[in-house]
């Protein structure tokens, strides 16, 4: 079963369940796929549903520290668990550890030995973490080691 059918799937449990919560962020994410569909006129695979679903993700991250900033509780937990939700689709994350391991393989790599070169470092690191980590980490990451 693809992303798309296991989001179908789902919605339909939640519809069955009355968990009009989990249904709308479904539908959410449903309806920006369906978008993008309509644009390309052809289905996406599955890593395209995974880069939906990251970017989804991290606009959720980034409204909920904004909301944190703000002092808007009720909105704050509405999108901790929307990430939560969404994050059910997503591949297992990498830990930090396992980031450093491949960065630190990837520099070695690449031979690049200063910040300038982390242009280099980032676009051969990149599609090895895809989907798995958090770029935000991966780039804080590969700034430490690049100093």
């Amino acid at each position: 079963m693809n992303l798309s059918e296991r989001l179908n799937e789902d919605m339909k449990q939640a519809m069955k369940s009355k968990d009009k919560f989990k249904l709308s962020t479904i539908r959410m994410v449903r309806s920006t796929i369906k978008n993008l569909e309509i644009d390309l006129k052809r289905d996406l695979d599955d890593s395209e549903v995974l880069d939906i679903l990251s970017r989804e993700i991290k606009q959720r991250k980034d409204a909920l520290q904004e909301f944190e900033k703000a002092g808007r509780d009720n909105l704050v937990a509405s999108s901790k668990a929307e990430i939560e939700i969404i994050g059910q689709y997503l591949p297992a994350q990498l830990s930090e550890e396992e980031i450093k391991v491949i960065v630190q393989q990837t520099i070695q790599e690449t031979g690049a030995s200063s910040k300038a070169e982390m242009g280099k470092v980032m676009s051969a690191l990149m599609p090895k973490v895809k989907g798995i980590s958090d770029g935000k980490l991966v780039n804080q990451v590969v700034q430490q080691f690049l100093q």
